[in-house]
């Protein structure tokens, strides 16, 4: 009898022991982030930055994987679904938050279905429109939207994208219901947009900095406390005359839940090792955004974000009776 008590407790202190070890080893296989939109829009381009930076100080390869579809919560379901080892995680933006009450029947709870990393960065939005739009400046939008708000189309990404949160809100804060044409991502919307098929959206500035530069559309303000540093000519929305409407898309990286703290931990690492990386600071900067302080990239950050902005979307979402199946 003595021999099996001693048989699992030696048992035990393997269990006990072999999960540190484990994570001390950690990564020893590639590591997949899914981004849950379309390749090419601002999520992905931002995973793809911090992803290249990630796996240096990792040691391994990370490969992105899109998987968009419903508004970011087809890609979410697959990372809360994966083995919790570390090999599988997700980058989202605040979707995550959105979706707990867009979504009237999600296949994972956003508060429990995974283990937080740490916040990533804080985008602008910014209102632009067909370059050949009639409204030069916020205040004719606004007039002009209300004036001809059954001709006035409005471009999205889909139900729950950061477009559709941003037009939300653009449209609460103008009392105004306007014409809504949804797409299957930003790609596409932006190609519509610059085409002339629809009037305008609202996108984050890593979509759309690059267009309002080489004048291919025209841009009415970003949703920002102070002009951006890559956009000076462009003002805030406050500046335009709407009144407390400073919205950023914040990007946080997770693991499933289950994932050892030790390996959250050393991912939470090696993502502030990549948000101080130069290169990723100035592509940022390019992109109208910045990398959080290192503060801000830890799981308990990420995590107070996420509840936070679940409390704070709920009623928006809720006044506009604008749902999901």
């Amino acid at each position: 009898m003595k021999r099996v008590f001693a048989l699992l407790a030696g048992c035990a202190l393997v269990g006990v022991l072999s999960a540190p070890a484990a994570a001390q080893d950690y990564p020893t296989d590639p590591i997949t982030i899914i981004v849950p939109f379309s390749a090419g829009g601002p999520t992905d381009t931002v995973t793809r930055l911090v992803a290249e930076s990630m796996s240096k100080s990792l040691g391994e390869q990370i490969v992105v994987e899109n998987v968009g579809g419903a508004g970011g919560t087809l890609g979410a379901a697959r990372a809360a679904k994966a083995e919790p080892d570390g090999y599988t995680l997700l980058l989202h933006h605040i979707g995550m938050a959105t979706s707990a009450t867009l979504y009237r029947k999600l296949p994972y709870d956003p508060k429990t279905a995974f283990a937080p990393v740490g916040l990533v960065t804080e985008v602008p939005m910014v209102l632009v429109a067909r370059k050949d739009f009639p409204p030069n400046n916020l205040q004719e939008l606004i007039t002009y939207a209300k004036e001809n708000k059954d001709a006035v189309t409005y471009a999205n990404a889909g139900v729950g994208a950061a477009s559709h949160l941003c037009g939300m809100l653009f449209m609460q804060a103008i009392e105004t219901p306007l014409t809504t044409v949804p797409y299957k991502g930003t790609g596409p919307a932006m190609t519509d947009l610059l085409g002339g098929q629809v009037d305008f959206m609202c996108d984050q500035t890593t979509n759309t900095t690059g267009q309002i530069k080489a004048g291919e559309v025209k841009a009415y303000g970003v949703f920002a406390d102070q002009r951006l540093g890559n956009l000076p000519d462009l003002p805030t929305v406050k500046e335009g005359g709407l009144e407390g409407q400073s919205f950023a898309i914040w990007h946080g990286l997770y693991a499933p839940a289950g994932t050892p703290e030790a390996i959250v931990n050393k991912l939470s690492e090696a993502l502030k090792t990549a948000l101080a990386d130069q290169r990723v600071i100035d592509r940022f900067a390019e992109l109208g955004t910045t990398p959080v302080p290192a503060d801000r990239a830890t799981p308990a950050a990420l995590q107070d974000k996420l509840l936070s902005e679940i409390d704070r979307w709920k009623p928006v979402i809720e006044a506009a009776g604008e749902y999901a199946d």
